[in-house]
């Protein structure tokens, strides 16, 4: 909800920046990862029977534990450089930091995209890659930390749109994969124009940051000198009121308590934000946060990767799992963050949320009964397509959801000069949370 003197935002141009700028933060990891094939070529190496050890290449965990060391060497920069953004913002400008992290994404991108043409040992290729693997992290860390923090001091609308373009994000990436697959051409063709294509995005992601600056509706929001402790407070209560009247409680004890509470005739100027004092604000939103994402990173894709069709070999088998699980998953998770453009349930005063995060827990076990021929352990009790097809629905639907509730409802209980440091907590724990479900992945598939 704007503040009454507020600009209009003509043509939608703000909203349409923050989608973009959240499509364009991951937009670069997420097709860097269905690139698979091209990597498992590149590090393909010479086995004992002097055949290419990549010509009956099935898994990319293969070739140098390929897969294992991009999940760990994707999440720790993450965790590391969001905990560090949370504490050293104040120490690099904003404007430094955003623009800093779109430029170095951007090289690493066209440096990968070189060396899609450039001759080297694998073992050379692999090094350069786990290096850029673990810039690009740290890149996107301190990028979205950054933006987070921006869009605390905008409307709530605006936080819905950016995690809407994120969702998207994966969606396009999982397009991608199927459109690679189905036009039959060399992993080396598709990886170039995987790398390029991000490549683009980032420059289009950087001429949207760009031109905030010079949009009435963004300056106005986004000025630090222009959010007042009693507008904010003004702009809280209405919003207060106008949830109530949606949810037609007209008459609710929160609407005539602060109808009828006095205004303070003093405002203390805002001091320096404390990030404890900060945390101690948002720390169910942050616990949340770990709990979605826990539970998220543990099966998904190490799991779900693993379930296949069980009606046989055909097109079919060969496409379930691309549509399925990666297409599918990420749509959903698109139309769960979009959601929240519509209602805010539970609400931030509500002991729901959290145990709505921990009954996700039950994907768990589900997936893991799920149609995985290679287990020894677990016996299959949901062979059917449509178990899994369902299953996927609601834990992506979830997801989609109960992450873009909490990043929305975490700077709306705190004061505008804390909302930075709000937006970079909650990221960090975001990071945690993706930390703490990719290692429990490990564990989990070792009990199949």
């Amino acid at each position: 909800m704007a503040r009454g003197d507020a600009p209009e935002d003509d043509y939608h141009l703000v909203g349409t920046s923050f989608f973009i700028l959240g499509l364009g933060t991951l937009l670069p990891w997420n097709f860097f990862i269905t690139a698979i094939p091209y990597f498992q070529a590149r590090l393909a190496i010479v086995n004992v029977t002097g055949e290419p050890s990549g010509a009956n290449l099935t898994s990319p965990g293969d070739a140098f534990n390929f897969n294992n060391w991009m999940t760990l060497l994707s999440q720790l920069p993450l965790l590391l450089f969001t905990l560090l953004n949370s504490f050293l913002y104040q120490c690099v400008p904003e404007r430094v930091r955003i623009l800093g992290s779109l430029l170095g994404i951007l090289m690493l991108f066209v440096l990968t995209a070189v060396l899609v043409k450039v001759d080297m040992s694998p073992r050379l290729f692999f090094s350069i890659t786990m290096a850029s693997i673990w810039f690009i992290n740290s890149f996107c860390a301190i990028l979205q930390g950054s933006l987070f923090g921006q869009l605390g001091a905008m409307p709530p609308m605006y936080s819905t749109l950016f995690l809407s373009g994120q969702g998207l994000a994966g969606t396009f990436a999982a397009l991608a994969m199927l459109m690679s697959m189905a036009s039959g051409v060399d992993a080396q063709t598709s990886a170039l124009g995987y790398f390029i294509t991000p490549c683009v995005g980032i420059l289009i992601s950087t001429g949207c940051y760009l031109s905030l600056s010079h949009l009435e509706f963004a300056r106005y929001y986004l000025d630090k000198k222009a959010p007042h402790p009693q507008a904010y407070e003004l702009e809280t209560r209405a919003e207060l009121l106008q949830a109530d009247e949606k949810n037609g409680f007209s008459g609710s004890p929160q609407k005539a308590m602060l109808a009828l509470e006095p205004e303070p005739e003093k405002e203390p100027k805002p001091g320096k934000a404390s990030v404890p004092a900060v945390l101690r604000k948002i720390w169910m939103m942050a616990l949340c946060i770990v709990l979605v994402f826990t539970v998220t990173l543990s099966v998904f894709p190490a799991i779900t990767a693993m379930v296949t069709s069980s009606r046989g070999p055909g097109k079919w088998s060969q496409f379930f799992n691309p549509i399925c699980c990666f297409l599918l998953f990420n749509t959903m998770d698109w139309l769960g963050r979009s959601l929240t453009s519509y209602f805010l349930w539970p609400d931030r005063d509500g002991r729901l949320l959290p145990l709505l995060a921990c009954l996700r827990f039950l994907f768990v076990p589900l997936f893991m009964l799920c149609h995985v021929p290679e287990r020894s352990h677990l016996p299959i009790l949901f062979p059917q397509d449509a178990c899994f097809i369902t299953f996927m629905l609601l834990f992506a639907l979830s997801n989609g959801y109960l992450v873009s509730l909490t990043m929305c409802l975490a700077p709306r209980q705190v004061l505008p000069h804390e909302s930075e440091v709000a937006g970079a907590l909650m990221t960090f724990f975001l990071a945690l949370g993706l930390s703490c479900g990719a290692s429990l992945s490990f564990l989990f598939k070792s009990l199949l």
